[in-house]
């Protein structure tokens, strides 16, 4: 076990409950830290309250327990965060700057910050979209984060702060429900097939979107904070793939297993926000840098899957 005390923000979310066990593994004390009062698993090791826009309670925490590496995952997502956009860029935004702020003020040895394949816009190579292409995003949850990609690389070289990140294309797990995500769909499809052998999607059913199963993103994001730190060329945040797919192809794998399966369309606002987005994804820099390489297709996913999304 490692001696290092980490603490995750937004540890109650779909990546945070995932990643806070995977760590515990490694590591001797890690913090979990959310607005939300900690549930299930978490609640085994230690948790804090904390809202990551009050920077006074931040840094009384990071002093508290002698935090020496963040993962910084609290952030509103695209689809709640269209709803309500000036709230999601003070959240996205001003929460960054402080975890940034208070991690430079107590010389902390690195920081996490997950960015999101939403920096692309709709003038973005589509299919393979490179690692340096046009970004033009046009939610408020994109733009967020493509300028917190610009406040990471901007602290790495002005402040020499050891940040690092990773664009992570839609998530699919079974231990917690998604939060306000276009790709939610892919999550909640598994569930509805359980329960109901049914599922009303709100995308069209040839909209493709990288994708990528939680074990892989969990590895993957360790992986790169475990680099060394002389691997790590990009400091914005690196393209980072799984596997691509469309509402038709998780269909024709559910029925696989589940014949009588049954899936209906009816888009609504999110079809323009994935619309924008890349339908696959290049992570040649991340492949050649730390070693990344996925581990589940969409066949092996949806075996998974349907044994556990209950």
């Amino acid at each position: 076990m490692q001696s290092d005390t980490v603490l995750v923000t937004g540890a109650c979310g779909q990546i945070g409950t995932e990643l806070v066990l995977a760590l515990r593994k490694i590591y001797n004390n890690v913090i979990a830290s959310d607005l939300k009062d900690a549930t299930g698993e978490l609640q085994d090791g230690p948790f804090e309250r904390l809202d990551v826009l009050h920077r006074p309670g931040l840094n009384d925490l990071v002093k508290k327990h002698k935090v020496t590496q963040i993962y910084h995952l609290a952030a509103i997502l695209s689809a709640t965060g269209e709803k309500n956009p000036e709230f999601a860029w003070r959240v996205n935004m001003k929460g960054l700057r402080n975890i940034l702020d208070v991690s430079m003020e107590n010389n902390l040895s690195k920081v996490f910050f997950p960015s999101t394949i939403a920096v692309f816009g709709p003038t973005t190579p589509k299919v393979n979209t490179p690692q340096y292409t046009v970004m033009e995003p046009n939610t408020i949850y994109g733009i967020s984060k493509q300028a917190g990609e610009r406040w990471a690389d901007y602290y790495f070289q002005k402040k020499g702060l050891d940040i690092r990140s990773i664009r992570y294309p839609g998530l699919i797990s079974y231990k917690t429900k998604a939060g306000g995500g276009t790709t939610d769909y892919a999550v909640d499809i598994y569930f509805e097939a359980n329960e109901k052998k049914s599922y009303e999607c709100f995308l069209k059913e040839d909209t493709a979107l990288p994708m990528m199963y939680m074990p892989d993103a969990i590895r993957g994001t360790i992986a790169l904070m475990e680099a060394p730190a002389d691997k790590i060329r990009i400091r914005s945040a690196y393209n980072f793939s799984g596997m691509s797919f469309a509402p038709k192809d998780v269909a024709a794998e559910i029925v696989k297993h589940m014949p009588d399966f049954k899936i209906t369309y009816k888009p609504d606002f999110r079809q323009s926000i994935a619309e924008s987005w890349p339908q696959s994804i290049d992570d040649s820099y991340a492949q050649q840098d730390w070693g990344w390489k996925p581990d589940f297709d969409l066949a092996k996913m949806t075996t998974d899957m349907l044994a556990n999304a209950r």
